[in-house]
């Protein structure tokens, strides 16, 4: 039984959708967010699972509330910690300590829109197919090895808000995915800096990318 603990700052959808995966192997130890209003720790403390806020705004700066987050994290002996909407910028410090054991998900088919506002600069770019990326965290943001990828279409008369909702259907679908991956112990990262997903006699092998669906 591999522990996971989950980083918040809002409703957590994909906190939700992690959780309600019922991960074979994993036990959510933790939803812990840096705001104490978070829509999304009701929904863990109504699934039985333990709560912390750890609120940024009480440390004088970032290296100190990075500190404090590690300390409640570590004291729950994680196997991985999974960001989910955790609204944060971590330190160097941290996301090195938690090196290869560090989940985010992110908006866009990395490397394109790295950081904020992907579907509108998605939207503005022109592209065809837009999507999103499940990748470990390095110190340099949005950069970090992929380990699964989804495509959604752009289509004639999307805003931000259409694009947005087709992406985050495809990111309750692959964020269980990658951590079922981590937790069955099927990843690994080469030299090279790339993810390997070892092959079972059963389930995805590999990238999942799904069909191009409106």
């Amino acid at each position: 039984m591999k522990n996971i603990v989950i980083l918040i700052s809002g409703r957590g959808s994909n906190m939700e959708a992690i959780v309600r995966a019922q991960i074979p192997g994993a036990r959510i130890a933790a939803v812990i967010s840096n705001r104490p209003d978070a829509g999304g720790l009701a929904f863990a403390a109504s699934h039985g699972i333990p709560t912390r806020v750890v609120d940024h705004k009480a440390y004088p700066s970032r290296e100190a509330f990075d500190a404090a987050l590690a300390d409640s994290i570590d004291a729950l002996a994680p196997d991985l910690v999974v960001l989910a909407g955790f609204m944060r910028v971590l330190t160097d410090g941290f996301v090195n300590r938690y090196n290869g054991r560090l989940l985010n998900i992110h908006p866009s088919l990395l490397p394109s829109f790295p950081g904020l506002h992907t579907h509108q600069r998605a939207l503005e770019a022109g592209v065809r197919v837009h999507g999103t990326t499940v990748h470990f965290v390095t110190p340099t943001l949005d950069c970090g090895p992929i380990v699964i990828q989804a495509v959604v279409p752009v289509l004639p008369g999307d805003d931000e808000d259409a694009l947005a909702a087709r992406v985050l259907v495809q990111e309750h679908r692959i964020y269980p995915q990658a951590v079922s991956w981590f937790v069955a112990d099927r990843l690994s990262i080469d030299a090279a800096g790339r993810v390997d997903v070892r092959a079972e006699s059963a389930g995805p092998t590999g990238w999942t990318v799904p069909p191009v669906e409106a």
